[in-house]
């Protein structure tokens, strides 16, 4: 994989006593930007993410991202392996250094099937969903709640497993994570679940034509018909999406649909993507 990536420096940094060769920057936004490095010590990829932090909310906002990923080891959330705060003369820059997806997201391969005239198969969204729906159950386990879930939120490791990113946008869950803060996960996740299933959000030409999404999302989603969906797949779909809160499925229940409709074992490996 080195091989096949442009070294566009030959700048190393120095976190936690280990050095990492930069490689390329991948991508910058806001007030962050990540960079593609190669740990000397192992060989292996990571993602650089630096946060300029201007004042002292910035770095107490870094640090809770920190602390975010620090308080989970699932196989479905993006893990941290290492965190500094460098000085950059009156300013800091805090690092995060995570795990490289040379995927990229979910919305990247949602994408890329789209360009072909493909999807993602059902077979494919289940495996997907389930993944995403017990990384939720993990972050619901611990009191928090993710308040950004979308495909480009969505990580897919070399197999294709489902890993949630963004974990600074996560908020404790002070209101009862099993009522209406989970009710609206459960809309994201319907939101995200559409996107595997048409290519493209439920509102998108909503938002394109310039309507209200707020006004949107008060009427019931109307699911359009195709013979690449099952009725099981679509009646997911239509809980997920219903407009009553209260109506929709918890988390707890939604993992007991979906390990049901999960294809049997020795088909298992047709799933990854």
């Amino acid at each position: 994989m080195g091989h096949a990536l442009c070294v566009c420096s030959r700048g190393t940094v120095i976190i936690d006593n280990k050095r990492y060769l930069f490689i390329q920057k991948l991508g910058e936004g806001g007030f962050s930007y990540v960079d593609l490095v190669e740990g000397l010590h192992d060989g292996h990829f990571y993602a650089l993410k630096r946060i300029l932090c201007h004042e002292q909310q910035d770095r107490e906002e870094a640090q809770r991202e920190a602390d975010m990923h620090r308080l989970f080891s699932h196989p479905n959330i993006l893990r941290l392996v290492a965190y500094c705060l460098r000085e950059r003369g009156a300013k800091h820059e805090a690092w995060l250094l995570l795990p490289f997806f040379k995927r990229g997201t979910l919305w990247n391969e949602i994408e890329r099937l789209k360009d072909k005239g493909n999807f993602l198969t059902e077979d494919q969204i289940l495996w997907l969903l389930l993944g995403i729906c017990r990384g939720l159950e993990a972050i619901h386990a611990k009191g928090y709640a993710h308040r950004d879930l979308k495909p480009t939120n969505i990580l897919l490791g070399d197999e294709g497993q489902p890993v949630l990113m963004d974990l600074g946008s996560m908020n404790q869950a002070c209101i009862n994570v099993e009522g209406s803060r989970q009710a609206l996960t459960l809309q994201s996740l319907g939101c995200v679940l559409y996107a595997m299933m048409f290519g493209e959000g439920p509102y998108d030409m909503v938002f394109q034509k310039g309507d209200s999404v707020a006004l949107a999302v008060q009427n019931q989603l109307s699911i359009p018909q195709s013979p690449r969906h099952s009725s099981a797949l679509r009646q997911l779909l239509a809980s997920m999406m219903t407009v009553d809160p209260h109506q929709r499925p918890h988390i707890p229940l939604l993992l007991s649909q979906l390990e049901a409709l999960q294809p049997p074992a020795p088909g298992q490996h047709t799933t990854q993507i």
